[in-house]
């Protein structure tokens, strides 16, 4: 006759330490799948509004009333559907719109952008400097 084996506390401690370590690795690849989702929206949205904007200047409305009241001409476009959400980058932060100094263009912008950029613009620079000095030449 057999004797039925169970697990031990050792073999259950080993399997849950395995599957925190694989949950924690898939948690910090989504994490940084997300921001990039982010990076893309406020990038595709700050080129879709400029755009837009810019379509309503071209038809005679003065630049700084554009820039003013930007939701009023992105509503009159009928391409946006609820324009107090599009006026926001992919932190839920509103854009900053401004024309330029020279008033012929429009700056659309968003801080937490420019952080995440000048942020990851630090990092990959260190590792570009980093692999600088380990190759060989």
């Amino acid at each position: 006759m057999r004797k039925k084996r169970y697990m031990s506390l050792l073999e259950i401690m080993i399997v849950i330490l395995l599957i925190g370590i694989i949950t924690s690795v898939v948690g910090f690849n989504v994490k940084g799948s997300l921001e990039k989702g982010k990076v893309f929206k406020t990038e595709q949205a700050q080129n879709q509004i400029r755009d837009l904007l810019l379509l309503e200047v071209s038809e005679g409305t003065a630049m700084d009333v554009v820039v003013r009241d930007p939701e009023t001409y992105l509503k009159k476009s009928g391409i946006i559907k609820n324009e107090k959400t599009f006026m926001t980058d992919g932190w839920n932060e509103r854009f900053i719109i401004e024309a330029t100094k020279n008033g012929s263009d429009i700056k659309v912008t968003s801080k937490r952008l420019e952080n995440y950029n000048r942020k990851n613009n630090r990092n990959s620079n260190e590792s570009s400097d980093q692999l600088d000095e380990t190759q060989d030449y």
